[in-house]
């Protein structure tokens, strides 16, 4: 079949593609921006995939589509994006109905948050009202609700790991008493591959869950059982929703705007109504701790496949982030060094290897202390890492940069600040005629853009210096 994938660059949508293309499907990849879709993953099936951009919120982006297209799915999500995501995702739907009415697409699969509560969120109201514009005379909709998605680099799964393996004791709020039922990543893609061209399902929505309904105290101190860790969780009531935001914030890698609106959703009970699907699909149903040890063996094998924190929802800049992958010359500063290699191979394994559990091998205390200042002011800070300790594509979160050119071949990378800085910052490294060139630019706004670079000029040449020195010498 043909298939129209959105969100293809997303936590759910990079585990989708992989599936669909596996089973011979011809995928259609529906992105924003084409810089950003990294194709080395799916190089063995580059005859069954093509990538098209369009940005449903830019109807002036909105190519047609091939009409012979089968089946479509839609997994877009803006929650973390900015305060009014709910326009956004209202009119990102409406623009994806309208494109696909002009096809001959037979099925529509939305991925979506369960929603049997009578007061929502904000979030999970949302995400009702974009399954109400995705229905259409045009094509049958199925409609797949879930709750806390837990796997590898989910969202959920990285909070969670973050709150258990950070702090002995918890003091938390009072909604860790409500009451949701997680289910884990494989079972989602079990669901999602299974729905489609199946007639039943069509104009339907169904509820997709674990068979645990757990408190969020409960999954907390599951996981801690799994790591054998021990641990103290005290209930309190006073923490207030704002309280509650930047407890979670300043705890976890979530930016505040989506710890803002996963507190409101987490007052609200997540479980399930009982339907048939899974069975009628074949599909056998993990437990909360299945799911948490597949996504445990993942990470030992160094073989995550995505993770929610490479989305770009969080970034702080308005401008697309490919305008950053030139790097300026005129009315920048720049801290340039080079130093000879002795043995390259080494020193371009420790280039790809940087950040995330292998620091940035001079003066981490330093890195770290900048991470935490970078929180404080609302920036993302150190904790995002990265989702492979060897293995670094175009588009990948490491710390509070983010990758926009990596090649060995080229042996050049280039990283892009997404720390809260008054101006832009690029890191740069290239190995050149057996030398080693590291480059930091920094382009300021305004005069604490000027202040700000010479006030950290001191710390840049013991951080900078160290660095490269421990990354040309065979013996660091």
């Amino acid at each position: 079949m043909k298939i129209f994938l959105t969100g293809a660059t997303g936590y759910i949508g990079k585990r989708l593609l992989i599936q669909l293309l596996s089973n011979g499907h011809q995928v259609i990849c529906s992105v924003r921006d084409k810089k950003r879709f990294d194709i080395s993953p799916y190089k063995n099936y580059d005859h069954q995939l093509s990538v098209i951009e369009h940005d449903y919120n830019d109807p002036s982006t909105l190519s047609e589509v091939d009409k012979n297209i089968d089946i479509a799915y839609y997994l877009i999500h803006s929650m973390s994006a900015n305060a009014d995501f709910s326009k956004a995702e209202k009119i990102s739907a409406q623009n994806f109905s309208q494109t696909i009415e002009k096809t001959n697409c037979q099925q529509v699969i939305y991925l979506t948050g369960i929603v049997n509560e009578k007061d929502l969120s904000k979030h999970l109201q949302s995400r009702k009202d974009v399954e109400d514009e995705l229905k259409s005379d045009a094509y049958a909709l199925t409609v797949l609700r879930a709750g806390i998605i837990i796997g590898s680099g989910s969202a959920s799964f990285e909070i969670i790991r973050d709150l258990v393996e950070k702090l002995p004791v918890m003091v938390a709020p009072k909604w860790l008493k409500t009451l949701c039922q997680p289910i884990g990543i494989r079972n989602v893609i079990e669901f999602l591959m299974g729905v489609m061209g199946k007639t039943f399902t069509y104009n339907r929505h169904f509820d997709i869950a674990g068979p645990d309904v757990l408190s969020y105290k409960e999954m907390l101190m599951i996981f801690a059982e799994e790591r054998k860790l021990k641990r103290t969780i005290i209930s309190v009531p006073v923490l207030s929703p704002k309280l509650s935001s930047y407890w979670l914030y300043f705890i976890t890698s979530t930016s505040y705007v989506l710890a803002k609106n996963l507190v409101e959703s987490m007052k609200i009970n997540v479980v399930a109504e009982k339907n048939d699907l899974a069975e009628r699909l074949g599909i056998t149903l993990l437990t909360y701790r299945e799911s948490l040890r597949l996504s445990f063996d993942k990470i030992e094998q160094n073989d995550v496949l995505s993770t929610w924190y490479d989305s770009f929802g969080s970034y702080r800049y308005s401008k697309n982030v490919w305008d950053f992958l030139e790097v300026p010359t005129m009315g920048v500063f720049k801290d340039k060094r080079t130093r000879k290699i002795q043995n390259e191979q080494k020193t371009l394994d420790k280039i790809f290897g940087i950040g995330g559990k292998n620091g940035w091998y001079h003066a981490n205390y330093l890195w770290n202390l900048r991470g935490s200042i970078d929180k404080l002011f609302g920036g993302v800070g150190l904790r995002r890492g990265r989702k492979n300790s060897t293995l670094i594509s175009v588009g990948d979160s490491v710390d509070f940069w983010r990758v926009l050119y990596a090649s060995r071949e080229e042996k050049r990378l280039l990283l892009f600040a997404e720390m809260k800085v008054p101006g832009e910052a690029w890191l740069e490294f290239r190995i050149k005629d057996g030398s080693l060139v590291q480059e930091a630019t920094f382009r300021p706004v305004g005069l604490w853009g000027r202040l700000y670079w010479y006030a950290v000029l001191p710390f840049h040449g013991y951080i900078f210096n160290g660095m490269i020195r421990k990354l040309t010498d065979d013996k660091e």
